[in-house]
């Protein structure tokens, strides 16, 4: 029997399932980490349940890598699919709605300036860990892990990021369900579960099927989206103007920065997409002097520059809901803050109401299925993740889809949608401590203080359970902006609780790092392994061990010396995977004397 039908059958499992089609990438992907017979021996027979809870992880995850490293064998994609499976997540009609509402509440001038002020600093603080995703092939908890929290530490991020992917779930179902409602009249209880049982068939697969997904249904999104812009601005170009005359609520003409900064504050909430992105950058391929302009392209692009396509979906929401109240009905402000009713109102006056209620409800499933198959997907991994972490039980992440989106529907059906604004300001400032923290760790404390390693750690065993330099510094940093944010210090910097957020997050990271002398970034110099950890250009290695566990072979950089010896006195190697599996702790090394940073730097 051939590994590439051994491991087909590996794959074979509720979770993972076979790969979409036979295709390419699929088949060659499976044929990426060999399965050998099992180590014999003591050590093996004292770890039963570890190596069944490990063997249930790893027959999983071969497909979608939750709990760690993505190995070079199954990254077969190239650089522009993997840009346009990303930018295919940021198709959620949600932009639309924060536009409309920031714009409505604030007036364009305030609005806009917000939506700027937001994209800058979501474009600063995403750079640096969309590259050491792209560059290490890691997600984002595990770069978090080496970037100042520590194993456990990370734990508390994962919670926050998978509260983003239920917000934007709930926000986005309820999108849909109204268009759902408008065009079909399926009343708005019906059409949230509808949004939400819809997404799971297509969630059961990991990156194989949603590339597809997003690659095929991204062509006619973009006519969709386009094409009703394109129409207004050219149709009826004096509502340029109207745009910028536009005061809202307020009725205040010119710059405000209280306005400003709350509607900053809206829009930040938004910093936490830079996790789903990462969660397609992971499977980049390797950075090769052939292929360094396109790498550094996709990465760009699909990685803080998610923003940029964010930020022009949200001014055009706000565009369209001025039109609509504007030159329409005034009383369309009730619902301009809804995609349905924006694009509707566009699409009828280009063609028959039929079609228009027909292209405005296409338009809002596609939206609503490319990005919820994503928060599904990523919200999965953030909660599968940590559960196993702490308990040191893989329960399948098909498990914890189903929790994401239970979540999801129940504030769905308590109409979220009508508190937008304040769930986005709070959830804000735990979005931007979080990435802000890491991003400060990896750009000062890594390069310019370099005191923080280099080269990011993952492993059990090599991190200290948790590392004040970010734990504290997140904490703190939210800590301070959610008071500042309800009030705490009085009304006048209340509007500024992001700058808050955003301040204490950068700065904190290399305070601490000094003050801690680094000592809690590495539990151990070396993993016990002689072989390099990168390869010539940079890249992790994709030299193989075999995992004594799981009796499967694991890249390189997924591994480590096992506290266990062979039966004969001979070294044993363990895989990440099983480490977060091994409940008793006897296959992780032991703590070693503190050393300089730098030992473990690597290379970039």
């Amino acid at each position: 029997m051939t590994n590439d039908v051994k491991d087909s059958e590996l794959l074979d499992s509720p979770g993972g399932g076979p790969t979409a089609g036979g295709s390419a990438v699929g088949r060659s992907g499976v044929g990426l980490e060999t399965k050998r017979p099992r180590a014999a021996g003591k050590a093996a027979a004292s770890n039963a349940d570890a190596n069944t809870d490990a063997m249930s992880a790893t027959k999983e995850s071969l497909e979608d890598y939750t709990l760690r490293f993505a190995p070079r064998s199954y990254r077969k994609w190239s650089a522009g699919v993997v840009a346009t499976s990303a930018l295919g997540g940021i198709a959620y009609l949600a932009d639309f709605s924060i536009g409309a509402n920031i714009g409505i509440a604030y007036g364009t001038v305030n609005a806009v300036l917000g939506i700027v002020v937001a994209a800058v600093i979501i474009f600063a603080t995403g750079f640096p860990l969309a590259y050491y995703a792209a560059r290490y092939n890691i997600d984002l908890d595990l770069i978090t892990r080496g970037s100042g929290f520590g194993y456990y530490g990370s734990v508390v991020t994962n919670v926050i990021f998978a509260t983003f992917t239920f917000i934007f779930f709930a926000l986005e179902g309820s999108i849909m369900a109204q268009g759902l409602e408008l065009g079909l009249g399926i009343p708005q209880w019906l059409g949230y579960a509808a949004s939400t049982i819809i997404i799971i068939p297509l969630v059961i697969y990991g990156m194989n099927t949603l590339a597809k997904l997003q690659v095929w249904t991204t062509p006619l999104w973009l006519l969709l989206m386009v094409v009703p812009v394109g129409y207004l601005l050219v149709s009826h170009p004096g509502s340029i103007d109207d745009f910028f005359a536009y005061t809202g609520n307020s009725g205040a003409a010119g710059t405000n920065l209280a306005s400003v900064m709350l509607a900053a504050g809206v829009c930040l909430s938004l910093m936490a997409q830079i996790a789903e992105q990462i969660d397609y950058l992971r499977f980049m391929p390797p950075k090769t002097a052939d292929n360094k302009g396109a790498w550094w392209r996709a990465v760009i692009l699909a990685g803080p520059g998610w923003v940029l396509f964010g930020a022009v979906k949200q001014i055009v929401g706000m565009f369209i809901a001025v039109y609509l109240i504007a030159k329409l009905d005034p009383a369309a402000s009730a619902t301009a803050n809804e995609p349905v009713h924006q694009f509707l109102g566009v699409y009828e006056e280009m063609m028959p109401a039929w079609l228009a209620m027909s292209l405005a409800v296409v338009l809002v499933v596609i939206s609503q299925i490319k990005i919820n198959v994503t928060n599904a997907y990523s919200g999965s991994l953030a909660w599968t993740n940590s559960f196993t972490r702490v308990t040191k039980t893989y329960p399948g992440r098909m498990v914890f889809v189903a929790v994401n989106l239970l979540i999801a529907l129940i504030l769905m059906e308590a109409n979220m949608f009508d508190f937008l604004n304040t769930i986005l300001g709070f959830y804000a400032n735990c979005a931007m401590a979080w990435v802000v923290t890491v991003a400060s760790d990896i750009a000062i404390n890594k390069y310019l203080l370099k005191i923080s390693p280099k080269a990011p750690e993952f492993r059990r065993g090599m991190l200290h359970a948790v590392n004040p330099v970010g734990f504290v510094s997140m904490l703190a940093s939210a800590g301070a902006s959610i008071a500042v944010f309800f009030g705490a210090f009085g009304s006048g910097i209340q509007p500024y609780s992001p700058i808050f957020a955003v301040v204490l997050a950068l700065v904190l990271p290399p305070v601490l790092a000094v003050l801690t002398k680094g000592k809690y970034y590495l539990r151990r110099s070396d993993d016990g392994i002689d072989l390099p950890m990168f390869d010539a250009d940079g890249n992790p290695s994709h030299a193989k061990l075999l995992c004594h566990v799981t009796g499967i072979e694991f890249e390189r950089p997924d591994m480590m010396r096992s506290a266990q010896d062979g039966p004969d006195g001979e070294p044993q190697f363990v895989s990440s995977l099983a480490l977060s599996t091994d409940k008793t702790g006897e296959l992780v090394l032991p703590a070693q004397p503190r050393l300089t940073p730098q030992v473990s730097a690597g290379t970039v």
